[in-house]
């Protein structure tokens, strides 16, 4: 006779680098096991849908690859020759390494790297209280909205906007650098309810025919890094043909007169010139967004990919101002709900020990900074010991070729926690063994919506597996860092946070399970004005004044040269005679960043590593489809797999990723190919302004 377990339905939140942060529902078969998970249906965003990779996550946490044991390099860096070793072990030698660092060099010597792996405040954040306590290196991070988030904030002076929920009631939903159906499915949830209810229209503006634009009644198919171009175009038409909302931009804009005298010339030929989009069909679009009052244009991560990226997102954000869409229940602009949780991370971080004097080095330049480049540098002491936790920046990072030799430098310790074996464990000295979001305590924002959701710890880890905070805490007590942070637990820091953010106790949430922040509908639509204290958006935005981060009191790249409102800025690694291809390196559906890239699903539907070519450019590269290829620029080769795809542009090329290193022949990733400029204003990963050339592999 089977008997069947008792299954339990426990709620939590996906600790994932996406904007859904999506509420969970998961079967706990028993201590160690989970089975299905599922969107919670309670959740008015998550609404039930959640992306098939997080569907089977049962696949990634049971995994058998996974690290449960600490372990020490005996092989050379790079190889997969450890010896397993006991957690004193592996805690006492990274201690005397950091300590040895900070001994020779300076606290500044050891660099604690990190990133989004978890998405939890407390097992992402913990490591700055490691950071501040010790005077150790800071991180800035760059990777993912250095570039988009000033973009937004520029016109709209705070990073907040519409109810993400009120797609459902927009009658056209503009999805804009982002591709939803494979990086944050609730959108599409809301935007085809929209379709379904009211017969709205779903536009889709991207750099190549992706998913979610087959599944669109209006595509846009750009050249990458020319948005802005669109954006210009799409508003003299609005301003020509009488669309302009004048009652709202004399009350909400700060030089819409002025604005429209700059627009003048930016004809839909203009920008058809710049962009690739036929005259007609911006035409077209233009008037769609004109006559439709309920536009709702969800701004997604694109923007932050190149290296004008700020100047495009500041500029099609301007559509809704010029329409004055802002007035509307589904209408408006939308990128990111950060500034609305008003979260006090001071004890989960350790900010009130945090020395302003100290050096911050650039997340996106590990390769120039472990190589010892002297303008990340300067006259501060070389990086000789990292501790890195929640990423993997041999796979992730750009110029991929100068982060795996600054990684083989003898003199360089690295210890790094992780939950499989990744690029970047593989050259560590030490490897530590990580748990998983189920089977630790955490609290997450939403940056695509606005719910504050808690991860409750489920299952118990397999092995010897100790969370983010655990390791924190452990080095911190061998090094000598004190900080009151380090001798609480995971609960009592997200109840400190919450009580100190004004959004109750812990108990309370775990109760509710998830707090929707959503603000009213005049704050979220700027209706009391934008935040600036005119209260009025920015066409001349102040770029020299739009941080992302406070404690960056300094710019990056040209600035000085961008446009004094939205044109498009030719800032870009346009394509020339050596390297005639624009590369763009998009999200794969099946994976996240190197995330889930080690489950046997993923693996099996995204097929190889392949290189998007339009067939006209295959013609005349002579090309049949499947044919090995090596793809280069300056920074290095990579060798794929052509194939001949219609949904894009002659002359550009995409690349979706992050597939593992030795997914290629010669072990060198797309990021191989990604350029760490920093560009203006305030840095940031260009991951899709690449150019190149291709070749035949032979």
């Amino acid at each position: 006779m089977n008997i069947r377990p008792k299954i339990e339905t426990r709620f939590s939140a996906c600790p994932h680098d996406c904007p859904s942060t999506c509420a969970l529902e998961i079967e706990k078969i028993d201590e160690y096991t989970i089975g299905k998970v599922r969107g919670a249906k309670a959740n008015t965003y998550t609404a039930g849908v959640v992306c098939a990779k997080v569907g089977r996550y049962a696949e990634r946490i049971h995994h058998p690859d996974r690290l449960i044991h600490p372990m020490r390099r005996v092989g050379e860096k790079g190889s997969t020759d450890f010896q397993r070793i006991t957690w004193d072990e592996a805690l006492d030698e990274t201690a005397e390494a950091l300590l040895k660092a900070e001994q020779t060099h300076g606290s500044e010597a050891v660099w604690p790297y990190y990133y989004a792996g978890t998405m939890g405040l407390v097992m992402r954040d913990g490591i700055h209280r490691l950071r501040h306590a010790k005077r150790y290196s800071g991180m800035y991070d760059t990777i993912c909205t250095a570039l988009s988030q000033p973009g937004f904030m520029a016109g709209a002076g705070a990073l907040r906007g519409p109810d993400p929920r009120e797609m459902a009631v927009s009658d056209l939903v503009v999805i804009w650098g982002t591709n939803p159906v494979h990086t944050q499915v609730n959108v599409m949830t809301h935007a085809v309810k929209a379709r379904k209810d009211r017969g709205a229209k779903i536009a889709v503006v991207d750099v190549y025919e992706t998913s979610t634009m087959k599944q669109a009644d209006i595509g846009i198919v750009v050249r990458p890094g020319t948005d802005g171009a669109l954006a210009c175009g799409i508003m003299h038409v609005l301003f020509r043909d009488g669309h302009a909302d004048w009652d709202y931009l004399e009350k909400y804009s700060d030089c819409p007169k002025e604005f429209e005298q700059h627009l003048s010339d930016k004809t839909p030929q203009w920008a058809s010139d710049i962009c690739g989009v036929p005259v007609d069909q911006i035409e077209a679009f233009a008037r769609h967004i004109g006559e439709t009052k309920r536009t709702y244009i969800r701004l997604g991560y694109g923007f932050a990919r190149s290296r004008n990226g700020s100047v495009n997102m500041h500029a099609a954000t301007s559509i809704a101002t010029v329409t004055g869409a802002w007035l509307h229940e589904g209408g408006g602009a939308f990128h990111n709900n950060g500034s609305i949780y008003h979260i006090d991370k001071s004890l989960i971080e350790g900010q009130d020990v945090r020395d302003p004097n100290v050096r911050y080095l650039d997340q996106s330049r590990i390769g120039p900074i472990l190589t010892g480049d002297p303008f990340d540098l300067g006259d501060g002491p070389p990086v000789t010991a990292l501790f890195i936790q929640s990423t993997n920046p041999v796979s992730v990072c750009p110029e991929q070729d100068k982060v795996k030799q600054g990684f083989a430098r003898d003199d360089l310790f690295v210890c790094v926690h992780e939950q499989f074996m990744t690029e970047t464990a593989r050259m560590a000295d030490i490897v530590m063994p990580a748990t998983m979001f189920m089977e630790h305590d955490d609290v997450y924002q939403s940056g695509g919506h606005q719910h504050i959701i808690l991860g409750p710890k489920i299952i118990e880890a397999p092995g010897e597996c100790k969370s983010n905070h655990d390791v924190v805490c452990e080095l911190a007590a061998r090094v000598g860092a004190e900080h009151e942070g380090f001798s609480k637990t995971p609960r009592e820091l997200i109840d400190w946070t919450l009580q100190a953010s004004g959004w109750g106790t812990v108990d309370e949430l775990e109760e509710k399970q998830w707090i929707d922040c959503q603000p009213d509908f005049n704050r979220a639509h700027f209706i009391d004005g934008f935040r600036f204290p005119d209260g009025k958006f920015r066409f001349k935005p102040d770029w020299a004044g739009t941080r992302i981060r406070p404690f960056m009191d300094r710019t990056f790249g040209p600035i000085d040269q961008i446009p004094a409102m939205p044109d498009h800025w030719d800032v870009i690694e346009n394509a020339d005679d050596d390297h005639p291809f624009r590369l763009a390196t998009s999200p794969a559906r099946s994976f996240l960043n190197s995330t889930f890239n080690e489950t046997k699903t993923s693996l099996e539907r995204e097929g190889r590593p392949e290189l998007f070519i339009n067939p006209k450019d295959m013609t005349e590269l002579g090309l049949d489809e499947g044919r090995k290829i090596r793809i280069g620029n300056k920074r290095g080769e990579v060798i794929l797999h052509a194939r001949s795809f219609d949904g894009i542009q002659r002359g550009v090329v995409i690349a979706e990723s992050i597939w593992p290193n030795d997914a290629f022949e010669d072990g060198r990733g797309i990021n191989t190919l990604t350029s760490a400029d920093q560009p203006a204003p305030n840095a940031g990963g260009v991951f899709h302004d690449n150019h190149i050339w291709i070749r035949p592999a032979n």
